[in-house]
């Protein structure tokens, strides 16, 4: 095989070809995600994130493979790395459209994962907004102090203002 040879070797495609089925599928996820944060729909997210957990571990294998076989080529294990590799490949196209395919999907699913984490602080901001006004209005209604004597809702006695 030519170092110009139009197909890749037989790890290098394949690879990133599962690397962007998987995104795919993560992005997905990211979408479900967003829709159920969004609704406050929540009963779905505990399935969804193992979901995306395991999508993760399958994506890290993925790329550590792919960064194998850069080191393996005797390139870097990085974006540069494949870069080179396709410079010095000018006739795979179907490498670099993949890459490229891959590299938008990661910018998707990277900016609807910061998405649902900005959902996720709002929906935190209101749950702790909600609880502080429940016990602010717990607190105020309490009419018997610790000790089991009558509090005044002031929480001074009367015979202190005297």
């Amino acid at each position: 095989m030519s170092s110009a040879s139009a197909d890749p070797p037989p790890v290098l495609l394949p690879t990133m070809e599962a690397e962007v089925a998987a995104l795919k599928k993560f992005v997905v996820l990211l979408e479900r995600e967003r829709q159920l944060l969004a609704t406050g729909e929540t009963d779905g997210l505990h399935n969804l994130v193992s979901e995306k957990n395991g999508l993760a571990v399958q994506l890290t294998t993925l790329g550590a493979r792919r960064g194998e076989f850069l080191v393996a080529s005797g390139l870097s294990a990085d974006h540069a790395g494949i870069h080179a590799w396709l410079d010095a490949h000018p006739a795979a196209d179907r490498a670099r459209s993949t890459w490229r395919l891959l590299l938008s999907l990661a910018t998707q699913a990277r900016e609807l994962n910061t998405a649902n984490g900005d959902l996720i602080q709002i929906r935190m901001q209101q749950n702790a907004l909600a609880l502080d006004a429940l016990l602010g209005a717990t607190a105020s209604l309490r009419l018997y102090g610790p000790d089991g004597q009558s509090a005044p809702l002031g929480g001074r006695r009367i015979s202190d203002c005297a």
